[in-house]
């Protein structure tokens, strides 16, 4: 597949700008796809290797990433705005807490904004760690509240959402890692976080503090990175997935 260079960069004066490398293309088309399948996928290159055969050149970036983004519905303005400031919220409190790298972000899914965030392998699993953690699930809400002056559902809803990550993890703060304010020795072991909290209202109030904790401490983040979330949030608005590297380059030049 050849390279074209999609990512904006110019080189020096007078001087053509640098390809980008087969990996760095590899990362961007891999964030452009995120949330799709790999069936998904093959019939995408499958039709790209159809469209070129039929013009008599080689496969071009270009090719696939159109095939992506025509495979997906359109996302509303607003709702690609509101997608994109909860994931640059994420992504700003990520790196400003120094949790590890941040791998990609996708709001053209078509099912809502994904992240790719990565973590320190050296990470010490302290009190301090998992308050972190939980400041980086609550950032998405954080920042629709800071720059939306609402919430969406968003945050919530399923399994895997944000809330339901934070609350497990604030839940296991409590009662598996050793670090609850009541009986911190005892290891008590739960299926159902709901199970627990519902019939526990010391407990169920206990890690609703934590999570309050987690949103101010994002917030706190997001207010003193203002200019770097900002322009993350339209960054991200514009081209609708942004791989880490272009993540970064937002985020030192406010540093």
């Amino acid at each position: 597949m050849s390279a074209s260079n999609e990512s904006g960069a110019t080189g020096a004066p007078g001087t053509a700008a640098a390809a980008p490398s087969p990996r760095d293309v590899l990362e961007r088309l891999a964030t452009r796809a995120m949330g799709l399948t790999g069936a998904d996928i093959e019939r995408i290159v499958r039709q790209a290797r159809l469209k070129a055969r039929r013009e008599k050149r080689p496969v071009r970036y270009d090719d696939i990433e159109e095939g992506i983004r025509l495979d997906r519905p359109p996302v509303p303005y607003d709702l690609r705005w509101r997608f994109a400031v909860h994931e640059a919220g994420h992504a700003v409190v990520h790196h400003a807490l120094d949790l590890g790298p941040i791998h990609g972000l996708n709001i053209d899914t078509g099912k809502g904004g994904y992240n790719l965030l990565g973590f320190n392998p050296s990470r010490s699993d302290t009190v301090e760690w998992y308050s972190k953690m939980l400041a980086v699930l609550m950032a998405g809400r954080a920042a629709e509240a800071l720059i939306l002056k609402r919430v969406s559902g968003g945050s919530g809803g399923s399994d895997d959402s944000d809330l339901a990550r934070a609350t497990r993890l604030a839940l296991d703060m409590e009662r598996t890692l050793g670090f609850g304010e009541e009986y911190p020795l005892l290891y008590r072991a739960y299926r159902n976080p709901a199970d627990v909290l519902d019939v526990d209202p010391q407990v169920a109030t206990r890690v609703h503090v934590r999570l309050e904790r987690g949103k101010e401490a994002a917030t706190a983040v997001l207010q003193q990175r203002k200019d770097a979330f900002e322009k993350l949030i339209r960054a991200l608005f514009d081209a609708q997935a942004l791989d880490g590297d272009q993540v970064m380059r937002v985020l030192r030049e406010d540093r």
